[in-house]
């Protein structure tokens, strides 16, 4: 598919809104984007475009945010978490090509829910960040992003169950996706899963998604940690319903 067959398809201008609130999202709570998009591109791309498109959308704006907030990133919890997320994306690969991802997407929102509503009661762990949960919820999250570019969930459960600051757990979601994607990209461009189609609705839905970056960024600097705490978990629930209900 040429450059003018993709502008002009329809698909193409109902996943640009969808784009620009996900880089909205992406730059202010640091995360989530890709449960925005997911749903909506895998209906209209399919879910290996959808997976590469999102991927490369996310490195692309973490690049861009990286150097405002890596002074806060936790990198003793980051790094062995993003190795772990690494070495279990094979897993997530094989799953993409091999297993109902209706199904899957359904399990995960189950899980999500369950834990989005013990946080929105209030309960926070207070206790130290222990290297085998972290290296558990990395390689969880390195299996889900690889398979349904949705990595997302049970990294923002593991950072909010916590007592950090809302500036350092946006830190932390920026730090660890910009280990797992760039990783994730490198691996699915040697084998092959990343074509020309999906690099050009790339690039055209890059400004969009990066503009909307820029907008939360600048919001995020201006809301409380209350208010970021209210978003990220009404982010989570709204995609753990859309799971069930799909």
């Amino acid at each position: 598919m040429g450059f003018f067959e993709i502008v002009g398809h329809t698909g193409f201008w109902i996943a640009a809104p969808v784009a620009l609130l996900a880089g909205f999202m992406r730059g202010f709570v640091g995360v989530g984007s890709g449960m925005l998009m997911a749903p909506v591109f895998a209906i209209l791309f399919g879910p290996l475009q959808t997976v590469g498109m999102i991927i490369m959308l996310d490195a692309l704006v973490t690049a861009q945010l990286l150097p405002y907030v890596r002074r806060l990133i936790e990198w003793r919890v980051i790094v062995p978490m993003g190795v772990m997320a690494a070495l279990c994306m094979p897993v997530g690969t094989w799953l993409l090509l091999t297993v109902d991802a209706q199904s899957m997407t359904r399990a995960i929102a189950v899980v999500v829910l369950v834990f989005v509503m013990l946080l929105m009661t209030g309960w926070r762990y207070h206790g130290p960040k222990r290297l085998g949960i972290t290296l558990g919820v990395g390689c969880l999250s390195g299996v889900l992003i690889a398979a349904t570019s949705m990595g997302n969930p049970p990294v923002i459960v593991y950072f909010l169950s916590g007592s950090d600051s809302a500036a350092t757990n946006r830190a932390n979601f920026t730090g660890y996706f910009a280990i797992s994607l760039a990783t994730l990209i490198v691996m699915m461009t040697v084998r092959g899963l990343i074509g020309a189609p999906t690099l050009i609705r790339t690039a055209l839905l890059l400004p969009l998604f990066a503009g909307g970056a820029w907008l939360g960024a600048r919001y995020f600097h201006k809301a409380t940690d209350r208010r970021y705490r209210q978003v990220a978990l009404g982010l989570l629930l709204c995609v753990a319903v859309y799971g069930l209900l799909r």
